[in-house]
């Protein structure tokens, strides 16, 4: 799950909080909140996200909120991260793999009250998978019979998906072919229910932004419910009346706030007014380890950090430059001198120890063959490269990044690549009109299995965002959900890794890590590979 980061528009009022003067109204209510007989968590959240409705939304700035207001099928371990019940409190798997049958609880709610049924799931799944409203992550649900149909129009009659009510409380998915990650994958967002009546009745079923997401119009299924939503300052949840597990919710309150700058959020966790950011300065990590090492974790992430190329936009439709621009840069310098959260270069596609996969395709290739290829295609010592642009969303170590990779490119090509950087929301939308030649980008596993690093680049996938296809590596995306073992499955990955190490259509950074500071007192929550923890668990002792 590609998720990572945003403008804070109070952040004049919050630095002249930290000189003397009249805080913000934020901080005002941060301090009185955080009352002995109230549990209030105060997080950094990255940025203001984009929507909060879990079939629209494609980003961990938005993850992280749906994680606290609504839960699907399944749940994952907090500690394990294998699949537990959710909504459903058991279930069954054909013999064959290709149906899966879940009982939900007698007890699940919506939080106006009403029972979820299995009609909510199927109608959800059903306008996720709407041409109309174009969900980025409908390939998601592709598993299932006839949903690919369905959402590219070639199937009109949504009865014969593979998705069925058998009456209020069974529901039954088949499958076109085995996927045998799917409990870990329906633990994702965009297998969740959602409000249908609610949704219905503001007049967005196949509309986004509807205003079904606002607070007076809220209506979810999960830890938390929405309290107040006061855009580019703060999305407060409180802990829901309905929710069937509410004896083991240990907060009362969450506060997120979208923070874009780390320097501000680490002021803020310093002074008291965060305990859990969302990211570290990286200049500030060293410092913590080396002063208070309980408050900095720099915990493993099952996720990389990439570039796209836009590969019909000149000069990138050419391979050769694709490749000399990521021959061209240090990974080890960038790891080493740029971060320092214990990220590791990534010269492939997939994170080392991803469910037991080893990439055997890896970038190989140094600076001779980057300035040979570039001549090649036509700019020998960069000589006559166009004006190339690489695009940010707004946080300080992308800026950092992109400006040290800005220089690599100067220094070993000769060329000049500008920079642009926007905030979150508009980013996204860039990036998925295809507006951009080089934009920088990351994902995140959505569950634990390499197949979530491949199914990205296949061409209908509402998150590819490069232009790129490839006819035999979407039959091998096919070909490995028909594999008789995993081992079989794994080397049909390798295949399609090879490929995309030769096209490029990404350029490989570094993998990620997860840097945060904590505050001692929060118990009971740490960050996990997926970044998945499970916010009910989450407690707070003064």
């Amino acid at each position: 799950m590609l998720r990572h980061v945003i403008l804070f528009t109070t952040l004049l009022a919050i630095f002249s909080g930290f000189s003397g003067c009249k805080k913000s109204p934020a901080v005002e209510n941060n301090a009185s909140a955080t009352t002995p007989h109230r549990k209030v968590l105060l997080a950094g959240n990255g940025g203001e996200p984009k929507d909060i409705d879990p079939q629209v939304s494609m980003g961990i700035v938005e993850y992280s909120l749906i994680r606290a207001l609504f839960e699907g099928l399944v749940t994952s371990d907090p500690i394990t991260q294998e699949a537990r019940p959710g909504v459903a409190e058991r279930w069954d798997i054909s013999a064959d793999g290709l149906v899966y049958t879940f009982h939900l609880r007698a007890d699940a709610k919506w939080s106006d009250g009403n029972l979820i049924t299995a009609t909510d799931f199927v109608r959800s799944y059903q306008r996720m998978l709407s041409p109309a409203l174009a969900a980025e992550y409908a390939y998601n649900l592709f598993h299932l019979v006839g949903a690919e149909d369905y959402q590219t129009g070639k199937l009109t009659d949504f009865s014969k998906v593979g998705c069925k009510a058998l009456d209020d409380r069974t529901l039954q998915l088949t499958l076109r072919q085995p996927a045998p990650f799917l409990l870990q994958l329906l633990a994702f967002y965009p297998w969740d229910a959602v409000p249908i009546a609610t949704i219905e009745k503001l007049g967005g079923l196949e509309h986004r932004g509807s205003g079904w997401t606002r607070p007076e119009n809220f209506v979810s299924n999960g830890p938390f419910v929405l309290k107040e939503w006061k855009p580019n300052q703060r999305i407060i949840v409180e802990r829901s009346p309905t929710y069937w597990d509410r004896a083991n919710v240990k907060l009362d309150e969450i506060q997120f706030f979208p923070i874009e700058s780390s320097d501000v959020e680490e002021r803020m966790f310093r002074t008291g007014q965060l305990h859990i950011t969302f990211e570290v300065p990286q200049s500030k990590i060293p410092v913590y380890q080396r002063t208070n090492p309980d408050a900095v974790r720099c915990a493993p992430y099952d996720g990389i950090y990439f570039y796209r190329f836009n590969v019909k936009a000149p000069p990138l439709d050419n391979p050769k430059v694709r490749r000399a621009l990521t021959l061209a840069i240090d990974r080890e310098s960038l790891t080493r001198d740029v971060l320092t959260g214990g990220e590791q270069p990534a010269y492939s596609i997939v994170p080392p120890g991803n469910d037991g996969f080893v990439s055997r395709n890896h970038i190989e290739g140094d600076l001779a063959e980057a300035r040979r290829l570039l001549a090649e295609a036509g700019f020998p010592g960069g000589k006559g490269f166009p004006p190339t642009e690489l695009l940010y969303n707004t946080l300080e170590k992308h800026r950092s990044l992109c400006e040290a990779i800005q220089q690599m490119w100067r220094k070993n090509l000769g060329i000049e690549v500008s920079l642009r950087n926007e905030e979150w929301k508009v980013y996204l939308d860039t990036q998925h009109s295809k507006h951009y030649q080089i934009q920088r980008s990351g994902w995140i596993a959505d569950y634990a299995d390499p197949h979530v690093f491949f199914d990205l680049w296949e061409t209908t996938s509402g998150n590819n965002d490069t232009n790129w296809s490839n006819k035999e590596y979407d039959a091998l995306l096919r070909t490995a959900l028909n594999a008789k073992t995993t081992a079989e499955r794994y080397e049909v990955y390798q295949k399609m890794e090879k490929i995309l190490i030769d096209e490029l259509p990404v350029m490989p950074i570094f993998f990620y890590t997860q840097p945060r500071l904590i505050s001692p007192k929060v118990k009971g929550y740490f960050v996990t590979p997926l970044d998945n923890y499970p916010w009910k668990y989450a407690d707070l002792v003064e």
